[in-house]
């Protein structure tokens, strides 16, 4: 299984106003500044603020991983008892 398939970027919005582009200050602990309404929010505030679509995005690949991990582990058995008259995978 190839993890690379199931990186995603989370776009974040400003909770103010919905922008999401923010300026990135020199310094990782300065607050991230909102490019559209000027609002300064820190970074894990901002991450809290987006954690209901960080939380879907999450949901999603663990859907895909289940998905994919299924019909591999179904592949390899198929391809394991194939030419068995006694055993037949669905």
């Amino acid at each position: 299984m190839d993890a690379e398939q199931y990186n995603r970027n989370v776009t974040l919005t400003c909770p103010t106003c919905g922008g999401t582009d923010f300026e990135n200050p020199a310094v990782e602990s300065q607050p991230v500044k909102c490019v559209r309404c000027g609002r300064g929010i820190s970074r894990d505030q901002l991450i809290l603020e987006n954690s209901e679509n960080i939380s879907e995005n999450v949901e999603e690949v663990k859907a895909e991983v289940v998905k994919d991990s299924q019909k591999e582990l179904k592949d390899s058995l198929k391809k394991a008892f194939r030419g068995s008259k006694h055993i037949k995978i669905r």
